[in-house]
């Protein structure tokens, strides 16, 4: 299943380093992020919980990049 998701992020730069950190989480086939566009696309693994793995995708997110939010 793939979904598009807003999101805030602040700088190019950390949105790959979110990118890439998200596409480490489990449940996750790919995941992008345009800066531009401040979008999120997440293509999720069969089966996977999709509320869980968000949820995942945040925290991991917030790792790297504090100011990181999902929108919508």
């Amino acid at each position: 299943m793939k979904k598009k998701y807003n999101i805030e992020v602040d700088c190019a730069n950390c949105a790959n380093l979110v990118e890439a950190e998200i596409n480490k989480v489990e449940g996750v086939v790919k995941a992008t992020i345009s800066f531009m566009t401040q979008k999120m696309k997440v293509e999720y693994a069969e089966g996977a919980d999709e509320e869980a793995v968000l949820a995942e995708i945040i925290k991991a997110s917030k790792k790297v990049e504090p100011d990181f939010e999902v929108l919508s």
